[in-house]
């Protein structure tokens, strides 16, 4: 590829030139790949560009948002970079080679899509998209154009998730039979009103918010199993009076009462998998005045208790007696973790664990679970 011969493969290219198509690192003396980001929200200024900047490897050239002061705040703030308002300014860009889609949900698919077929390689926030059939299209068109599209479920990228991981494929934990997860809060709607819980936009709550980066977790650390069969009931309850809606937090904004809400707030279900039986109860919203946000692997040998986002525990017997030990290691940020290697397989052509072809099996889950919610049946899935 282009890259590869900047880099050397091509000796012939003089470094003037390099410099022009590519720019340099001046302290290295490396050339450094050209992105933009997408959406300049939370999660673009909690992760992405944080991320982004710590590579020496990357220049951000764009900043882009529909809100064109956002993108001006972040290039202020990052010190680099130019202020857009259309992303379609960024694509016709020829020296843009990736893009970091940082959106609401409802336009995931159709920004992916269309930096793809620009020729630009793509990380896409978590959900892939909205529906299932979203999704597809956005593999489909991946497909076609052979760029990178990876997905931003970041836990893949994670060290304590790696570990589990590790530690199951090794056989630590016998046959892994049953995975329970819990991700509930006491009255933590986000954004009440807003892009959060309007269906339109967003496509679900709880369970596309929250719930796709635990189902991705379990998936991942236990193989990617294939579904079977999905059993599942949402509930759109607590914040439905939005006006009389008393809560500990509001995360993604202040509420909106003029806005919609027509999202699920909870949900419940059970997955049947060629692997591993899948439970899971989640909430932003429940009436019990606890928080839990956490994964348990149980196997006939040991169990694992994964506290999300951070360190585990595992419980075994040895000698007959009953033992329960936590792992100590080092954890970097997953988020530069993720980064890091959506800028490495651009380079090398290796298919990264979130690469839409796995991650499109957690959004077919999701989409049957909001399916037999709708018909109060189990789905069987193909």
């Amino acid at each position: 590829c282009l890259y590869q011969a900047l880099r050397g493969i091509a000796p012939g290219i003089s470094q003037g030139a390099k410099r022009v198509l590519w720019g340099i690192n001046d302290e290295q003396g490396e050339m450094k790949m050209k992105v933009a980001v997408i959406g300049c929200g939370n999660i673009a200024n909690a992760a992405h560009i944080p991320a982004y900047m710590k590579n020496a490897e990357v220049e951000i050239v764009y900043f882009c948002d529909i809100l064109l002061d956002r993108a001006e705040a972040a290039v202020e703030k990052y010190g680099c970079g130019k202020a857009v308002r259309d992303y379609h300014d960024v694509l016709k860009d020829p020296e843009i080679e990736a893009v970091s889609v940082c959106t609401p949900n409802n336009v995931h698919a159709s920004i992916a899509i269309d930096a793809l077929r620009a020729g630009k390689h793509v990380l896409c926030e978590k959900p892939a998209a909205r529906t299932y059939e979203e999704a597809l299209e956005m593999q489909k068109v991946q497909h076609e154009t052979g760029k990178v599209l990876n997905i931003g479920v970041v836990n893949r990228f994670n060290d304590s998730v790696n570990l589990i991981k590790q530690y199951i494929d090794s056989g630590k934990l016998g046959d892994v039979f049953h995975v329970y997860i819990s991700f509930r809060s006491h009255r933590c709607i986000p954004g009440l009103g807003g892009a959060f819980t309007t269906k339109a936009i967003a496509g679900g709550g709880a369970l596309i918010d929250w719930g796709v980066h635990f189902l991705d977790i379990v998936m991942y650390c236990c193989g990617d199993p294939k579904p079977v069969t999905v059993s599942g009931e949402t509930f759109c309850r607590l914040g439905k009076d939005m006006k009389d809606y008393a809560y500990t937090d509001m995360w993604a904004g202040p509420p909106d009462y003029s806005g919609t809400y027509d999202v699920d707030d909870s949900v419940t279900a059970l997955i049947r998998t060629a692997g591993p039986v899948i439970t899971l109860n989640g909430a932003w919203a429940q009436n019990i005045g606890q928080n839990e946000m956490y994964i348990d692997f149980m196997g006939d040998k040991a169990g694992i208790r994964l506290q999300y986002g951070q360190d585990f525990t595992v419980y075994t017997a040895e000698h007959g007696a009953l033992v329960e030990y936590k792992p100590v290691f080092k954890m970097n940020n997953h988020f530069e973790n993720e980064i890091n290697a959506f800028v490495d397989c651009i380079k090398t052509g290796k298919k990264l664990p979130s690469h839409i072809d796995t991650v499109v099996i957690t959004a077919k889950m999701m989409q049957a679970i909001y399916d037999s919610a709708d018909a109060h049946r189990e789905v069987v899935m193909d």
